[in-house]
């Protein structure tokens, strides 16, 4: 055995595995990204209640309404604060556990006699591990706080006075929170109570921690209590403006997703059915078993992988980035957004740097690899794999949402994509999402690992061991599932279509599609 393979396999790759797994423990403790969404969707379709007040007589649009908004609006965001609060609750508690015993086990840890040059790794481990527990603790207190406001509301305009006081009267209780959160609280018990109490600074601390419907809502409760009949007037007409631009953003989020899970529902249908009645001869059958023809061994697939891809992501990009004089924490939307497109270019160039030398002595490389073909059918592929793709994605994120309950970490740039409203930053973020990462991932995973492995096993084997590595190179513990259901129907589209194309379409829309829900979402 060389001296190379040695390193690479007995040095490098348990190293990379170790920090891998170590990444996805750590996103353990980080909140779930699609509860915030799912939270934000509902404030949108709370906001568009006021556009179904009107013109009530009329049958038609009155489906239309509850086709988007639902029967019982006020009903459905009740019980999803509910759940939120449910679930963010059940994370304060395993995190007030995971601190409890930390701070056990330094008490019982012994005092060193004399100060250690230096701190042992352990130490240090755990140090970090405490900060993040902490941080965790002091969000998720923060978010615990913001949804008791929100309930509150939500239970005094359902008629359920007491229970909306009880909530408000438990957070100033709490003494973990911030003091505006409780002041808040007082502010929003005094105007439903009965009789009422105005505070002197409740116009400030509504706006100030309430946001849409909620914020608007308990303005006109104020303004109706202190007989200001413009502010009154003034706020009832933006609800309706903001109404109308509520119902097209939920038409724009749900209606477009809902008919291309349809189509690809019924699409699913067809191609099982074909399938069944064709046999080998259908389309799901087409290239099925055919392995491509593999030059190279497992130590190649180590090499791009472990160098190419795990430490020019995971070490020597971040080193290098770390090192430039940029100021820190960057603040500008359009830095953060043209930071993340920089450092995923470095990455990428890197991999596939990596990945050529690698093959090169391999050249030419054998029929089938790395090809794109513009005459044949790869858009059909693409678009009906992206189709198809939604409704699977969506029962397989059901189950997953159950399975991690709110937590397990997500993708940061949903996150800055999410809150951005910068139209440059997300020009930045949408090229970086749906035009450089489906041509390096496909290339890379597609392209290069699943091939390799029909080296070692079956077609179908490659499909879904490319696509579980796939999942977890993405770091976040509650995307392995979604992103292996959606890894397999890449793979099926690319061993399929013979053609990298048609996955770098379908990997382009499902992230364009994903950018354009979170613009629609964060613009509210």
């Amino acid at each position: 055995m060389t001296f190379k393979r040695l390193v690479l396999i007995f040095v490098l790759t348990p190293i990379a595995v170790l920090l891998a797994v170590s990444a996805l423990f750590g996103s353990w403790q980080e909140p779930q990204f699609q509860s915030r969404l799912e939270l934000y969707q509902t404030n949108i379709a709370l906001q568009a209640q006021a556009w179904q007040s009107e013109d009530s007589g009329d049958d038609n649009l009155q489906g239309i309404r509850e086709a988007i908004l639902g029967e019982q609006p006020l009903e459905s965001a009740t019980k999803q604060y509910q759940e939120a609060r449910q679930s963010v609750q059940a994370n304060l508690d395993k995190v007030n556990n995971k601190l409890a015993q930390l701070r056990s086990q330094s008490e019982i840890t012994p005092t060193p006699p004399k100060p250690l040059p230096e701190v042992p790794p352990t130490a240090k481990t755990s140090k970090q591990g405490k900060q993040q527990l902490q941080q965790s603790l002091k969000q998720l207190q923060k978010l615990l706080a913001e949804l008791d406001l929100r309930l509150g509301i939500l239970q005094a305009q359902q008629g359920q006075t007491d229970t909306a006081l009880k909530t408000w009267s438990e957070l100033q209780q709490r003494s973990d929170i911030n003091p505006e959160f409780g002041e808040t609280a007082a502010v929003l018990s005094g105007l439903w109570s009965n009789p009422p109490r105005l505070l002197q600074n409740a116009q400030e601390r509504i706006q100030k921690n309430l946001e849409g419907w909620f914020r608007s809502t308990a303005l006109v409760q104020l303004y109706q209590l202190q007989q200001r009949q413009d502010a009154l007037l003034a706020v009832k007409a933006t609800q309706k403006e903001t109404a109308a631009q509520a119902v097209l953003k939920l038409a724009v989020i749900g209606t477009i997703p809902t008919l291309a899970a349809l189509i690809g529902l019924i699409l699913l249908i067809l191609l099982f059915a074909q399938r069944l009645l064709k046999g080998k001869a259908s389309l799901l059958a087409q290239n099925a078993d055919i392995p491509w023809s593999t030059p190279w061994d497992g130590e190649t697939v180590l090499q791009v992988f472990i160098v190419g891809f795990f430490f020019m992501g995971q070490i020597f990009v971040p080193l290098v980035i770390s090192v430039l004089p940029i100021p820190r924490p960057i603040i500008d939307v359009r830095l953060q957004a043209f930071s993340v497109l920089v450092s995923y270019l470095l990455v990428a160039l890197g991999a596939l740097l990596v990945l050529y030398f690698s093959l090169k002595p391999f050249f030419p490389l054998p029929e089938f690899w790395f090809r794109f073909r513009f005459q044949n059918n790869w858009f059909l592929w693409g678009l009906g794999g992206y189709c198809t793709a939604l409704p699977i994605v969506v029962m397989v994120s059901l189950i997953n949402q159950q399975l991690w309950q709110g937590q397990g970490g997500s993708n940061p740039l949903l996150q800055l994509a999410l809150e951005s409203q910068d139209g440059v930053a997300l020009g930045i973020f949408f090229f970086t999402a749906a035009i450089a990462a489906p041509f390096f991932e496909e290339i890379l995973f597609r392209g290069f690992l699943l091939p390799s492995l029909t080296r070692y096993l079956p077609v179908w084997g490659s499909i879904i061991i490319s696509s579980l590595l796939f999942a977890i190179a993405h770091l976040s513990l509650s995307e392995i599932l979604p992103l292996t259901a959606l890894g397999i129907v890449l793979g099926v589209v690319y061993t399929r279509s013979r053609n990298l194309l048609a996955p770098m379409l379908l990997h382009s829309l499902w992230n364009s599609g994903t950018l354009l829900s979170l613009f629609v979402l964060g613009s509210n």
